[in-house]
């Protein structure tokens, strides 16, 4: 796998962002941080630490590659989320792709849940174009249209556990797949 990111260069993005979101939040101000799960699980805990002001954190299941390297259909269960009624909102996600994961559950934090406001933070943002029109609010880092495993990234469940973020070449899509059809 050819290393996109490495550990050194993810921390400095992380703390990047969170110095960012500081800055924006202040160090009193309140914030409840929902991750978007599974996907960003390594970047919020890391984030998280890295935050100045008073939390409560969640989590919400969100998934639209079930499976392949291309998004398909979103499915969201929102049963392990907290309250967010009132609240200040910051969604974490790990990567901005199509932007159909952040703008639904942005819409679905609004309407259905009534959070005051909602922001964004992802670890990547693709540079290719998008299906909706919002843009995420926090970015660490803008990356080639290319099929990144890592740093709580996956294909088929598996390099979510790699430090670094590496890029996911055809051959080695194909070699994961035939790995775990076995």
């Amino acid at each position: 796998m050819r290393v996109l990111l490495d550990e050194t260069e993810l921390n400095d993005g992380v703390h990047r962002l969170a110095d960012e979101i500081d800055q924006f939040y202040g160090s009193r101000h309140p914030l409840t941080v929902i991750a978007v799960m599974t996907g960003s699980l390594v970047l919020f805990a890391d984030l998280i630490r890295r935050l100045s002001m008073p939390q409560r954190v969640g989590v919400v299941q969100a998934s639209s590659y079930r499976g392949g390297t291309v998004s398909g259909e979103l499915h969201v269960d929102s049963q392990m989320m907290i309250d967010v009624a009132g609240k200040d909102v910051l969604l974490v996600d790990d990567i901005f792709d199509t932007g159909r994961t952040l703008d639904r559950l942005k819409t679905m934090m609004f309407e259905e849940c009534g959070a005051s406001s909602i922001k964004t933070a992802v670890l990547l943002h693709k540079q290719r174009a998008h299906c909706v029109e919002l843009r995420p609010d926090f970015v660490a880092f803008e990356i080639p249209d290319e099929f990144v495993v890592g740093y709580g990234l996956d294909y088929l469940d598996m390099y979510r556990n790699l430090p670094y973020l590496a890029v996911l070449e055809p051959d080695e899509i194909a070699a994961t797949a035939a790995e775990q059809q076995r």
